[in-house]
């Protein structure tokens, strides 16, 4: 399970949120069988949406974010429901490409920088929100920060990280979301960017054994910082077997003689957890009587 943590400064000026999303990103590579650098930048998408998702009001609410950036890596897909759990794909696991001159993966290249950031919120109205941004870096982190700046009006400073394992395996991830609240002095903003000339990478400090707490009272040092709540959050897919049915017969029985006649079965996967169900002429026929 992952660590999620809401938190907010005794002068009701600057909102955090941050998650220790190691088990997420894990269960990530697990699923998909990432390369490093794809691992990366889905992992910092999906500790993104994580916390993104758990800042929804309503219960049955919801976040995608998608990022669509040229690259090899194709698109991104993160969804993530009101408490932070959250799950995701990119459209090519496996990516090879050089490491950066500093030894670190190059997650820009490997995302590209000429597309977008896409947000859409379901918020239980007709029409979801729907937002986007050109992409800053391709790096996530930065593109996040964007979008709030460009769509919400929203001063923010995001920080992703994924640490990759030498045998590929995920060893750390997390990541913040520091936001200023409305009518925010410029003691206390200035206080704040001081504190972020002197940040380490949140990977650093998870692997040097800081908690997602300590992290961001180190980060907010000199700040009184009150915890709102605690949330554990997981990688969790909503799919099922009963969801895949009512898509079917959606589909129509014309549609789905067309399938049958060439193949035995109707097999449909699951790209967040790529769960096959697989539907053979009697399954369809119950289906269609239901």
């Amino acid at each position: 399970m992952g660590k999620l943590i809401r938190c907010i400064t005794s002068e009701g000026a600057i909102m955090v949120s941050a998650v220790d999303s190691t088990d997420i990103v894990a269960k990530a590579e697990q699923i998909h069988k990432t390369s490093a650098v794809v691992t990366a930048a889905l992992g910092r998408l999906l500790t993104a949406g994580a916390m993104m998702g758990n800042m929804l009001k309503g219960e049955n609410n919801s976040i995608t974010l998608k990022v669509d950036g040229g690259g090899p890596v194709g698109n991104i897909t993160v969804a993530a429901d009101y408490h932070g759990n959250v799950r995701g794909y990119a459209q090519n696991p496996v990516v090879e490409i050089p490491l950066k001159p500093n030894g670190k993966l190059d997650v820009s290249t490997a995302v590209g920088t000429d597309g977008s950031l896409y947000v859409i919120k379901d918020l239980g109205l007709r029409d979801p929100y729907n937002g986007f941004v050109p992409l800053v870096s391709g790096e996530i982190a930065e593109d996040i920060t964007s979008y709030y700046a460009t769509s919400e009006q929203i001063p923010t400073v995001c920080a992703l990280g994924v640490l990759v394992d030498k045998d590929l395996t995920v060893k750390k991830a997390g990541g913040y979301i520091i936001q200023l609240l409305p009518f925010t002095e410029d003691e206390i903003i200035d206080k704040l960017e001081e504190n972020l000339k002197h940040t380490r990478p949140v990977t650093t400090l998870l692997d040097e054994g800081m908690d997602i707490e300590d992290i961001v009272r180190d980060v907010l040092k000199g700040f009184d910082i009150e915890v709102i709540y605690t949330e554990e959050v997981a990688y969790k897919c909503k799919c099922s077997r009963e969801r895949v049915e009512a898509t079917l017969k959606g589909l129509g029985k014309a549609e789905l003689d067309e399938i049958l006649a060439t193949e035995p079965t109707v097999d449909v996967s699951c790209h967040f957890c790529n769960t096959t169900y697989s539907f053979d002429k009697n399954d369809i026929e119950k289906i269609l009587k239901k």
